[in-house]
């Protein structure tokens, strides 16, 4: 049941910031964020683009953990990134 929830979540809120791209009164981006942390978990292209904030980005990597713990108590956590080995 906390998968269909989850699911049903990041769904609204990707069509919110969808919505928000176009309207001055939504915050789009935000909406978009949202809606992709709670579908990276079953969607592998979502999962990819966190993977690669991520990576890109360093200073996330704790804000990210949060989330991680936090989509743990929604039913199903995003795995972890592993860096590219260059």
């Amino acid at each position: 049941m906390k998968n269909v929830v989850r699911i049903g979540a990041g769904i609204v809120f990707i069509v919110l910031g969808l919505l928000g791209l176009v309207l001055p009164v939504l915050q789009g981006l935000l909406f978009l964020a949202i809606g992709l942390i709670l579908l990276a978990p079953d969607i592998p292209l979502f999962h990819r683009m966190f993977c690669w904030v991520e990576i890109r980005f360093p200073k996330t990597r704790e804000t990210f953990q949060k989330v991680r713990r936090f989509t743990e108590r929604l039913g199903k956590s995003v795995p972890p990134c592993m860096p590219d080995d260059e």
